[in-house]
């Protein structure tokens, strides 16, 4: 009957009493406020990048892995991802709602699969100009906003041809040196040389 009674608060079952009413009305009053207390749970997300520091060289593709987790496991796919840059000229935007926003670009975008939490970015055929502090930062349905760590891109340049031409210049030049200084030590040595001969011979002969 109890049960009756908070499920039911304007029937009478049968109660007696001003007191069973009362604590029906409490009853009452806590099985419908508690509902108004369940707020959606605020996502917990986790934005991870690695490496923290990534390195290439001219002409290579350089993948910058960002994977999102959440506890909750929620639709993915609903979230909006952004990739930018920072380097000494400032801040850039790279990506922006999930799509490449640099004018006339086919080098960057993103290669991950979002539903899967994968929202990697990939960078064709890099140039000295790509290196920078990339982030990696995702909106949430709710307006917040989850950013990572970064990753530092340093490039190299790449030996073109004038390159190892003068890197073969410079290991000639420096064994040249070398054979140089063997050529002069056997010059300045040899009269000493030839003394220290002659001396050996006449003291065999005496």
């Amino acid at each position: 009957s109890a049960v009756l009674f908070s499920l039911f608060p304007g029937t009478d079952v049968g109660a007696t009493g001003g007191d069973a009413s009362k604590e029906n009305a409490a009853a009452v009053t806590h099985i419908t406020a508690q509902p108004l207390l369940l707020t959606p749970e605020p996502w917990n997300l986790l934005v991870t990048q690695t490496p923290a520091k990534e390195k290439a060289k001219e002409g290579e593709t350089v993948v910058l892995s960002c994977h999102l987790n959440s506890p909750q496991r929620p639709c993915l796919t609903d979230l909006m991802v952004k990739w930018y840059k920072e380097d000494e000229k400032g801040q850039v935007d790279l990506l922006e709602k999930n799509v490449t926003v640099l004018p006339n670009n086919s080098r960057i975008f993103m290669s991950g699969d979002l539903s899967q939490g994968d929202v990697s970015l990939i960078i064709l055929n890099v140039t000295t100009s790509d290196h920078g502090i990339y982030f990696c930062e995702v909106t949430l349905p709710d307006g917040k906003v989850v950013t990572g760590d970064g990753t530092k891109l340093r490039i190299r340049r790449a030996l073109g041809l004038f390159g190892i031409e003068e890197s073969i210049g410079t290991i000639i030049g420096v064994v040249a040196a070398g054979v140089g200084g063997i050529v002069v030590l056997i010059i300045v040595l040899t009269p000493q040389l030839r003394k220290c001969i002659l001396c050996m011979r006449q003291e065999s002969h005496q």
